[in-house]
């Protein structure tokens, strides 16, 4: 009996979490949208696949496609932890879902959740409503988002889009070097004695004279402060020393900040960030570093 297969399926399902896009009729009537929501709920749950190498890892997650900025957005809304894991971040947001949730979790609370639609799919008049309860918001943190509504973030226009979540990371950029500051604003000066004096105490001579020294090019001082965070948590099997070629460093880079996000840092760069030297996307990385590291007592 079909519909009593269908019934089980979606008790099975809702042990474990996944009998939110379905019913056992809309199994039993072969609905192509909703079927095709309900597997791929079922894997992104229990994919059933073995747990990647750490060098398998250091390869992964960082967006290949699309400008520099958006890719670098993507990367950073990925690092926050969300759920869904954005892979366009065009695409991805239309519905306004997840950039409320970046918004509640960078400035936790901030997101009234009675006013979020949440259903899916959704149908295109929702997806501007959140769309546009995304922009008001942002308005209330300041934002410069004059012309922007939520019809432009639902339709996908990648130069309005990319201007809220610019905003919304460097507002992120900022709350994190507060609270390394402890409510204050922290100096550079203070963020490399901090870096430098543990390494120094890890027992490394790697060192860094500020944000625009070439030498910070091959990651090596981030993999010494990463480890000096975490002991024994970089495989130094895995790394380049030394990185001589553009192409060892980019595989540093890599490892670096895969090792960082799962320290818990949020991460504002792309590993060509680090590659050519750029200072202040550097700077709020080892803001990030530092923000981990006082957590965890350092």
């Amino acid at each position: 009996d079909h519909n009593k297969r269908a019934e089980q399926v979606f008790n099975n399902a809702r042990k474990i979490d996944c009998a939110k896009f379905i019913k056992p009729r809309d199994i039993v009537a072969g609905n192509p949208k909703l079927n095709m929501a309900f597997v791929a709920n079922l894997f992104n749950t229990l994919p059933g696949l073995d747990v990647l190498e750490e060098a398998e890892l250091a390869n992964l997650d960082f967006p290949e496609t699309g400008s520099r900025e958006a890719r670098a957005f993507q990367l950073w809304i990925n690092s926050l932890g969300l759920d869904p894991y954005v892979h366009n971040i065009f695409d991805d947001l239309r519905d306004g879902l997840v950039l409320l949730k970046v918004i509640d979790k960078i400035n936790p609370g901030t997101v009234n959740w009675k006013r979020v639609n949440t259903n899916s799919p959704m149908h295109r008049i929702k997806q501007v409503e959140n769309g546009n309860y995304a922009v008001e918001i942002g308005k209330e943190l300041k934002f410069s988002l004059v012309g922007i509504g939520g019809v432009d973030i639902a339709d996908g226009n990648e130069t309005l889009t990319l201007a809220l979540v610019w905003q919304l990371m460097r507002h992120h950029v900022l709350t994190v070097l507060k609270e390394v500051g402890g409510g204050a604003p922290v100096s550079e000066q203070q963020m490399i004695k901090w870096s430098n004096d543990l390494v120094q105490s890890s027992g490394k001579t790697t060192k860094m004279t500020g944000f625009k020294d070439s030498s910070l090019k091959t990651s090596q001082f981030f993999l010494d402060l990463v480890d000096a965070i975490r002991k024994g948590f970089v495989d130094w099997s895995l790394v380049h020393d030394p990185a001589d070629e553009v192409n060892k460093c980019m595989d540093n880079a890599k490892l670096v900040i895969n090792l960082s996000r799962k320290l818990g840092a949020t991460i504002f760069l792309l590993p060509e960030d680090i590659c050519e030297g750029k200072d202040k996307m550097i700077l709020t990385f080892v803001g990030s570093l530092m923000a981990v590291g006082r957590k965890e007592g350092k």
